[in-house]
């Protein structure tokens, strides 16, 4: 398996010279699209209802799963990084832990599949999951990640989405005020005026 692993690597990672566009994509794709997960969270939270509202907050509950279950794999098992093993190029700079699953599509994609399993905001779900595959791509054209390491990130994420949508009566509700009451207090003078909803 891991020499599988690794043909589909340097099939897929970036050659010796690559072009400035394609390179400049890549990076766009796999170091700054993670920051939409946040941004779209957080226009939820302050522009949605309160179903909007709970669905934020039980896919951020699924993203932050997937990235424990990730740090309790890291633990187990540390896989290498391709660079840390001298296989294919490496374009961005990045700390040499373990690869396996890869934290950036665990929690793209948890947050994805939770907007999914939960129904009311299924499109955006839909959306996010799609945009997963060119992140992965780009993870491992720029040579931080073997395709394996998306596979497990596929497995993790949707265990996590899974999981805090099932438990979600037992957390939601006591979680939903917490974060309201701090809304109201954070946002007071925006609400007063209309500008954020209540």
């Amino acid at each position: 398996m891991e020499s599988l692993n690794q043909t589909l690597f340097l099939w897929l990672n970036a050659p010796e010279h690559p072009g400035t566009l394609i390179s400049m994509v890549a990076i766009l794709l796999a170091e700054w699209f993670i920051w939409t997960i946040p941004l779209l969270i957080g226009i939820g939270w302050l522009r949605g209802s309160e179903s909007t509202r709970k669905a934020m907050l039980v896919a951020t509950a699924s993203g932050l799963l997937g990235l424990l279950v990730n740090q309790l794999i890291g633990l187990a098992w540390t896989h290498p990084r391709p660079f840390m093993i001298g296989l294919g190029h490496t374009l961005i700079p990045h700390v040499a832990d373990s690869s396996f699953p890869s934290d950036h599509l665990t929690l793209w994609w948890a947050v994805a599949f939770s907007l999914v399993l939960q129904g009311g905001p299924r499109n955006a779900g839909i959306t996010l999951t799609l945009l997963g595959v060119p992140i992965a791509w780009a993870r491992i054209y720029l040579g931080v990640h073997f395709p394996f390491d998306m596979l497990g990130a596929v497995v993790v994420a949707a265990f996590s989405a899974w999981l805090t949508a099932q438990g979600a009566h037992w957390y939601l509700g006591a979680i939903y005020r917490f974060a309201t009451d701090i809304h109201r207090r954070l946002f007071g003078r925006l609400i007063a005026l209309g500008w954020v909803r209540d």
